[in-house]
């Protein structure tokens, strides 16, 4: 069994599918082949559910598909063969080995790479240098993934997070090595999670 912080979640079981013990897997990861190439994987519950085990178990992955149209895959596990026993996993979370990390284009980024960087206010598209240039937004805390990726923002003060599309017209730059992300939000985005 791997340990909890080498692993990282690609995708959450969402239902049963059909009588067979398949499973429908909505993706957290932009790599097909982590749902469609078979080999090791692990399950967890999900973080605050009461039967959420200490540790994630283990799993085979036989195969996986796309459903046409959808971003769903199904997946079929080892020791899964019937609907009861998928259904025993709605709502777990569907994990990889943290090295599992795809090499990628370039303006492409991995979510662990993300999360926590700093989120500045570009003036004009042009940072400087130094401290938060126009100002910093707040931490990156999670990347929703639905259609067009969101970047959760996490604020301080007790506001609530702000919602960012993770676009390059809207973040311009990326500087993992500094720690930092800007953002040239539309006109009104900031304001949309405030009261």
């Amino acid at each position: 069994m791997a340990e909890e912080q080498e692993l990282l979640v690609v995708g959450r079981v969402v239902a049963a599918q059909g009588l067979k013990g398949e499973l429908r897997v909505n993706p957290l990861s932009d790599f097909p082949e982590r749902f469609t190439r078979p080999g090791r994987r692990w399950l967890r519950s999900a973080p605050g559910r009461r039967d959420a085990p200490a540790v994630a178990a283990e799993v085979e992955l036989l195969s996986g598909r796309q459903l046409p149209g959808k971003e769903l895959f199904v997946i079929r596990l080892e020791g899964v063969n019937d609907r009861s026993s998928a259904e025993a996993l709605v709502g777990q979370e569907l994990l990889v080995p943290a090295t599992d990390r795809p090499k990628l284009a370039r303006g492409e980024f991995h979510l662990l790479d993300l999360v926590g960087l700093e989120v500045r206010l570009l003036e004009g598209g042009d940072p400087t240098s130094g401290a938060c240039p126009g100002g910093c937004i707040g931490k990156v805390k999670d990347l929703i993934h639905a259609g067009n990726d969101l970047l959760e923002v996490e604020r301080g003060d007790g506001q609530p997070p702000l919602w960012i599309p993770f676009v390059e017209a809207i973040v311009p730059r990326v500087e993992l090595a500094e720690g930092w992300i800007g953002i040239t939000p539309p006109p009104g985005l900031l304001e949309l999670g405030s009261d």
